[in-house]
């Protein structure tokens, strides 16, 4: 008998929207010229999976949509708890926790989209504060995205579940329970 069970988890869909942000947002933090045209068009494309994302977060598959995953106070209570006291608390799709990651990437991303449209508008060119917003909101993506990698990689530590080859894949494999 098997140690291990699998579950089918992220559909196609969500792992092509994952790593083309992923793609793009690099692209635009590290390779692109900000302003430039490209800058601006990945930018824009960014925007646009996680308009589609939102969308799949309701019509999408079950792990995929936002009422699996929604970080009621309840499920964070007990994730939580659940940590603390060193207990297993495998959730097929997002852990309260990274559930909160997920909500807090999408905004970051629509708000880039947002005041990088704004910086182009006459109304706003040149201002200053919008610039600033602009490239704060960036560092808290590029924050925020380290967070994410960093906790992927400690709850994939502590749940002895490759959280990362299930984004590749779309399967978890997670050990049985023994208690």
């Amino acid at each position: 008998m098997s140690d291990q069970h699998q579950v089918a988890v992220w559909d196609p869909w969500v792992r092509l929207f994952h790593w083309s942000l992923v793609l793009s947002i690099a692209a635009n933090l590290f390779v692109l010229e900000s302003g430039h045209r490209a800058h601006r068009m990945v930018g824009y494309a960014c925007c646009l999976l996680v308009v589609l994302r939102i969308v799949w977060g309701f019509a999408g598959t079950h792990h995929a949509r936002f009422a699996n995953f929604w970080p009621t106070p309840q499920r964070f209570r007990v994730h939580v708890g659940r940590l603390l006291r060193g207990e297993r608390d495998d959730h097929p799709g997002h852990n309260p926790l990274g559930a909160i990651m997920i909500l807090v990437l999408l905004a970051l991303v629509l708000m880039l989209g947002v005041t990088g449209w704004m910086m182009g508008q006459d109304a706003w060119f040149g201002d200053e504060r919008i610039e600033a917003l602009h490239g704060g909101l960036a560092n808290g993506l590029l924050a925020a995205a380290g967070l994410h990698i960093v906790a992927a990689m400690l709850m994939s530590w502590l749940s002895r579940t490759n959280l990362i080859r299930a984004m590749i894949t779309g399967v978890k494999t997670f050990p049985k329970k023994t208690d």
